[in-house]
């Protein structure tokens, strides 16, 4: 069982789920992703949550990449198991399941799908924290429709559930609501900022535990969070804006993001094709183009001796 004094920092990519041809989840593409990450330096990693196309997997397939995951990973990284599903029932069960599997942290997204009171959520995120009441939680709020949960009920959620210990928020200049989140719960909840790390060079300086970005990146992005953490921003500034137009680009559609992450996997020498489970994003010649444009910028930033970017070995597919 997982301790509740895991403690998640630094980059925390989210591991896109690979497909075969016929779009059956390809095991032995996700051990190489795993060992990708390994290889270039990441001590955790999350899964199934957006960017691995969770929406698009059973609940079966869900537990199962969880369970591939930490069989692989053997202790050599924490997996941090997605358990999302608007019925707080089988979010229980599939959180409970992911625990069994020996996952180090759950993490749970707030239901979106229909705009709720804070009183629903609050019951339901509350219920989901006490059913597993010695397993570290994260809880990731992405609403693309409105703000957040509040500072007050990140605060009450804290003082209630113990394990509650991590929250990822993704939402534009949200400096200010950081901060106030940091002083409200003096830092017993540690913040992680998703979008692809898009802010994460605003956040740093207040405070956040990390970021959780695309797997393609992540090693990049744990670079320039060591560099702002350590005060060298001159550096941290001039990495991130080498791969910010591919991470700027791919992010104005979540299905385009899943082409262009896998893409860039391809081009890393870890993934065999690109396929997004249907329906999926069909992109255009130009869009194919840049894409792949952005992607070789990325490759020679990582042949690039200057950044001193540990190199990730690439798996054999």
């Amino acid at each position: 069982m997982s301790e509740l004094t895991n403690e998640l920092f630094g980059v925390v990519p989210i591991i896109p789920t690979p497909f075969t041809e016929n779009e059956e989840i390809d095991e032995d593409a996700l051990r190489n992703l795993i060992d990708f990450a390994i290889a270039g330096g990441i001590k955790a990693v999350c899964l199934p949550a957006y960017a691995s196309e969770f929406y698009k997997l059973t609940d079966d397939e869900k537990l199962q990449v969880v369970r591939v995951a930490v069989e692989h990973a053997a202790g050599r990284l924490k997996i941090v198991a997605q358990s999302n599903h608007p019925s707080l029932k089988v979010a229980i069960k599939l959180a409970q399941a992911n625990v069994k599997a020996g996952a180090d942290v759950v993490s749970l997204a707030v239901p979106r799908i229909f705009s709720l009171p804070e009183s629903s959520l609050k019951q339901y995120l509350s219920e989901f924290l006490q059913s597993i009441p010695n397993t570290p939680v994260l809880i990731q709020d992405f609403n693309p429709g409105g703000s957040s949960i509040s500072v007050e009920f990140i605060k009450e959620l804290m003082d209630e559930n113990p394990n509650f210990k991590y929250l990822k928020l993704e939402e534009p200049l949200c400096a200010p609501k950081f901060e106030s989140i940091i002083n409200a719960t003096k830092g017993k909840v540690g913040l992680f900022e998703g979008w692809g790390g898009l802010y994460m060079l605003e956040l740093i300086p207040i405070g956040i535990r990390g970021v959780m970005p695309g797997l393609a990146v992540s090693d990049i992005l744990q670079r320039v969070f060591d560099l702002r953490r350590s005060g060298e921003d001159g550096k941290a500034f001039d990495l991130f804006e080498k791969v910010m137009p591919q991470i700027f680009f791919s992010l104005q559609n979540m299905e385009l993001f899943h082409y262009a992450e896998k893409e860039l996997l391809i081009a890393r020498g870890v993934l065999s094709n690109s396929i997004a489970r249907k329906a999926a994003y069909i992109p255009d010649a130009s869009s194919i183009s840049y894409i792949r444009e952005l992607n070789q910028r990325v490759l020679d930033v990582l042949n690039d001796e200057t950044y001193a970017i540990r190199p990730a070995v690439a798996a054999v597919v």
